[in-house]
């Protein structure tokens, strides 16, 4: 009997009968590989000729109590994994190159130690020597954990089964290779075994397990998808390189809310917690200046201020230029669009530039009055009056449209000094007489009453 053959995509893990230069799926050049199949089960010998257990059955009012949680003592680090690391949960960090993922997850591995946690620090892309030199430059030298530099996971998982620690960290999942799968480490099956095999681990003994991820070109975690479905925490570590802000990101948590962030400022010692996030993203800010507008906007379950900057200058050449950093590229070309067919503003031939203060990428829809106020500023010269803080979300008809949390973003406005605020029509605000609302229908209405226009 002829042997099957497993053709995978390396860049979105599809599967193809037959080797081809290009992914269907993806569209990808030459990232087609031939693939061992993982190992399968018994071959069934007739239906029913071997029944199974059955599987106790519980109705959705049953009670449980809440999993127990281990704080690592670092607030901003807590707060992403939903309060706290939970026994036998699996988590995946992904970031890019010398992010910081690895300084990170020492500095909690650490905490988590001298806190009472057995802990394991598993290396398969350092030697423990150079571990040990970046533990005594950030002072943590005399944390109980323990080293481990090894890319088997065979022995990986019996060292484990033989220690039981409280928690291991594993940098990365794309060296460790299993000799049960034909594949060179880092390959789509050898990453999806490894993982298979760590969180069935995690599950089974109680083991709170740590994978670091390898990210492609687009930001995306390296390997196939279905990891990201295994483990119960998917955390991104982001940041600019020219910043000194890094921004600890959770896009799943089954432990806690989605979205959530912490943010730590990279020091000659390390990660240090910032606990006021908005105070540290507008300390660089100077005194009120065309194009410069701040955003109140909502960070999972907590409120950061923002600074878009913009700038708009005449184009030398044919076709303007758009630039964003920090923001979604289509959703500035959408605001362009509404301001010139509803407000009348053009700008064709003029080079717009935009910029998100700090590093910080936003995502959220209330930002597009802030987009707009700025580019506005920068276009007319004119600044916002000082002390006003801006927010709301642009349908393309022009209109302003509500947004969530809206007592808790002038909350923290209010805290920092800011006395005014741009937000969209709507109920009246309890507790928000401390500062002076300016609340907006549409866009044209907005426009006319800060720049004077029609």
């Amino acid at each position: 009997m002829a042997k099957s053959q497993v053709f995978t995509c390396t860049a979105c893990g599809a599967s193809h009968t037959k080797w081809s230069g290009r992914c269907e799926a993806c569209g990808d050049w030459n990232t087609i590989v031939e693939e061992a199949p993982l190992s399968a089960g018994p071959k069934n010998k007739g239906i029913g000729a071997k029944r199974g257990n059955t599987v106790p059955l519980m109705d959705l009012a049953t009670e449980e109590a809440p999993p127990p949680r281990a704080s690592s003592k670092m607030e901003e680090f807590d707060r992403v994994l939903g309060g706290g690391l939970v026994p036998g949960s699996a988590t995946l960090v992904g970031g890019d190159p010398g992010i910081g993922k690895s300084t990170l997850l020492l500095q909690a591995t650490a905490r988590f130690a001298k806190n009472g946690l057995s802990c394991v620090y598993i290396s398969g892309e350092e030697a423990s020597a150079q571990i040990r030199m970046r533990a005594q430059r950030l002072g943590l030298g005399d944390a109980p954990v323990r080293l481990a530099t090894e890319t088997n996971l065979r022995n990986i998982l019996t060292t484990l089964d033989k220690e039981r620690p409280d928690l291991c960290v594993i940098d990365s999942i794309q060296t460790m290779w299993s000799d049960a799968v034909e594949a060179a480490p880092g390959s789509v099956s050898q990453v999806r075994s490894a993982a298979h095999e760590l969180v069935t681990f995690a599950k089974r003994t109680g083991t709170a397990i740590i994978l670091v991820g390898h990210v492609t070109k687009e930001g995306q975690i390296a390997g196939p998808r279905v990891v990201e479905h295994m483990v119960d925490t998917v955390i991104y570590f982001e940041g600019e390189r020219g910043h000194q802000f890094r921004i600890l990101r959770a896009v799943k948590n089954r432990f806690g809310p989605a979205d959530e962030i912490g943010v730590f400022e990279m020091t000659g010692l390390g990660l240090a917690e910032v606990t006021n996030p908005s105070a540290l993203f507008l300390s660089d800010r100077e005194k009120p200046a065309p194009g410069s507008v701040v955003f109140a906007g909502i960070e999972g379950t907590r409120p950061v201020l923002v600074e878009f900057q913009a700038l708009v200058a005449p184009s030398p050449h044919s076709q303007a230029r758009r630039s964003v950093v920090g923001w979604d590229s289509s959703r500035l070309a959408m605001i362009l669009a509404v301001l010139e067919s509803r407000c009348g503003i053009p700008f064709t031939g003029l080079d717009v530039y935009l910029n998100v203060a700090g590093g910080i990428r936003v995502s959220e829809p209330a930002a597009d009055l802030a987009v707009a106020a700025a580019l506005l500023s920068a276009r007319e010269d004119a600044a916002l009056p000082p002390g006003m803080v801006v927010f709301g979300e642009i349908s393309l008809s022009g209109a302003i449209r509500a947004c969530s949390q809206t007592e808790n973003r002038l909350k923290e406005a209010a805290k920092l000094g800011f006395s005014e605020a741009a937000l969209p029509a709507g109920k009246k605000l309890p507790g928000t007489s401390a500062m002076k609302t300016r609340q907006v229908s549409d866009l044209t209405t907005f426009v006319g009453e800060l720049f004077g226009a029609g």
